[in-house]
């Protein structure tokens, strides 16, 4: 006699979850596909449109515009006064480093910094060399791609991730680094190979449905490269030791498949599904010529004079019927007064400023957590990874404190290149921050030769490394809104504190990319522009 079966949604859901504990997300996305369950572009959210202020909405209420003094010229601020001045508002932004763009920091030869530790670098990268200390890479769906088309700021791909970087865990016993393409394809197999197998010796049968169970051994057969009987043992996804040439080169296959049970204890699938997530998933670009390509064009559209450097906030005081920013420049003390103010600092830095907002303003601020995360850019004579390693573009991972090494997606079959030695946070980027830029250079440099060898060491020319959290001015990577930003205990955050207004991407659904910006400096424009044609 045949079981009961439970309701389709309940046990498909059940099931789906084990899938992912097992497999990871990506392997239960897959798996959702495969039975008909995988969201709908149609269903993506879109969104909300966003309308700029413009000079007709003046001239058709009789109103005129107000003067705005925007604290910060990182990407929020600079987008605050770039929309306000689309409709003629008199916009003054007001930096406390010598250069826009804030977190959006492109390291080029002759540019210095000095951190709060005290160590100052000045970088040496040749002509047409740099790295990108802040942000590197754009999803296509976010705005920040809209920006660069409006400002006329040309972009090309970003390789995130590429079937030929390494993995290596060192802590897991791995001895040599192994092609993502070929742990991707044992991973895959061997959870391909074990879930199969469940469902075709009836494991499954109270989970799924008979057609159910056929469409995923199918399914499972295609994903994990698996033969008829169910057993995977390799193949050309995991790649040739000799390639695929002309007539009597078949190729040979790269041999040695290890079991199951060794491809799990190296761990490496637990690096596949970050190129599932919704802000990770290829297609990405960067501006060509770096990422400061970005600030910079807004800076020009926004007006020079518009914006001073060098200027230091030190007290915001809102007046009732406006605000006036008090700062220092060049030794002197000034203040600026405007109708409204649009605070679009790092919340650590915001709570640092003495103000008259309130202690509900000053409470939100400190309840934002800055992180920690650094890069070091090291510069090679050769594009060794090219030519011994036939790498081009993509992220090398591995589990040693260096954890992200970038190959540079621009300037193939160049001279000369770019990688980021490591790209880190909390723990360890705190601890890189700790030493002296040519003890990082030497720890770093220690990690990438085990993975790719001696030119790791013998071609480098030069070193640079920055780290957010010791950065004057800004002191943090990104931040950590506890609950959201939506919560509570931010919203005298999210709205107008009397002429104060706040943005930034730390006020989003998307920190610490430039989309939560430029997105949150929109909402605090809609606000403002809608107030100011009330009044």
């Amino acid at each position: 006699m045949a079981q009961p079966q439970s309701g389709p949604g309940t046990s498909r859901r059940s099931f789906l979850r084990k899938v992912g504990l097992t497999g990871g997300a990506g392997t239960m996305f897959a798996t959702m596909g495969a039975l008909g369950l995988a969201p709908t572009a149609q269903a993506a959210q879109r969104e909300l449109p966003f309308h700029a202020p413009k000079p007709s909405d003046f001239t058709l209420s009789g109103r005129g515009a107000a003067k705005v003094v925007v604290v910060g010229g990182g990407i929020a601020g600079l987008t605050t006064a770039y929309e306000l001045g689309k409709a003629g508002y008199d916009c003054t932004v007001l930096e406390a480093r010598d250069r826009t763009g804030g977190r959006n920091f492109t390291v080029r030869g002759g540019d210095t910094t000095t951190d709060l530790f005290g160590n100052r670098q000045t970088a040496r990268f040749g002509d047409g060399q740099y790295m990108n200390a802040g942000p590197a890479r754009l999803p296509q769906w976010m705005v920040t791609l809209d920006y660069c088309r409006e400002l006329g700021v040309p972009v090309e791909v970003f390789t995130n991730v590429n079937a030929d970087a390494y993995l290596f865990n060192e802590s897991a016993g791995m001895t040599e680094p192994m092609r993502y393409r070929t742990a991707k394809g044992d991973v895959y197999g061997y959870v391909s190979e074990l879930l199969a197998k469940a469902t075709d010796t009836g494991a499954l049968d109270a989970e799924l449905t008979a057609t159910d169970r056929e469409r995923l051994v199918e399914f499972l057969k295609d994903f994990g490269d698996l033969g008829d009987t169910l057993d995977y043992t390799g193949g050309e996804r995991r790649g040739y030791d000799v390639v695929p040439a002309a007539a009597g080169t078949p190729g040979v296959l790269l041999g040695d498949v290890p079991s199951a049970s060794e491809v799990f204890a190296s761990g490496v699938g637990r690096y596949f599904s970050f190129e599932f997530g919704f802000d990770q998933a290829m297609l990405m670009f960067q501006p060509v010529g770096g990422m400061d390509r970005i600030p910079r064009a807004l800076t020009r559209a926004i007006g020079g004079h518009r914006i001073r450097t060098g200027a230091v906030v030190s007290k915001i005081t809102d007046k009732g019927s406006g605000v006036t920013v008090t700062y220092t420049q060049g030794g002197r003390t000034r203040s600026i007064d405007a109708d409204y103010c649009v605070g679009a600092l790092p919340p650590n830095i915001l709570a640092k400023i003495p103000h008259n907002l309130g202690s509900g303003v000053q409470t939100a601020l400190e309840a934002i957590t800055p992180s920690s995360a650094g890069k070091i850019g090291l510069e090679y004579r050769s594009r060794w990874w090219e030519l011994d390693h036939r790498i081009y573009g993509g992220i090398t991972e591995t589990d040693q404190d260096v954890t992200h090494i970038w190959h540079p997606s621009h300037g193939f079959h160049g001279e000369r290149g770019v990688m980021i030695g490591y790209y880190n946070y909390g723990a360890d980027a705190d601890a890189y921050a700790k030493l002296t830029p040519r003890q990082r250079e030497t720890r770093a440099v220690a990690a990438g030769v085990k993975i790719y060898g001696a030119k790791y060491r013998t071609e480098l020319a030069s070193s640079f490394s920055h780290h957010w959290r010791q950065t004057p001015h800004l002191e943090a990577a990104w931040h950590t809104t506890t609950g959201g930003p939506d919560h509570a205990r931010y919203k005298p955050l999210n709205e107008p504190t009397g002429r104060v207004y706040f943005a930034g991407d730390w006020l989003s659904y998307t920190d610490a990319w430039q989309h939560g910006a430029f997105t949150s400096a929109r909402k605090a424009v809609t606000a403002l522009h809608a107030r100011v044609l009330a009044a």
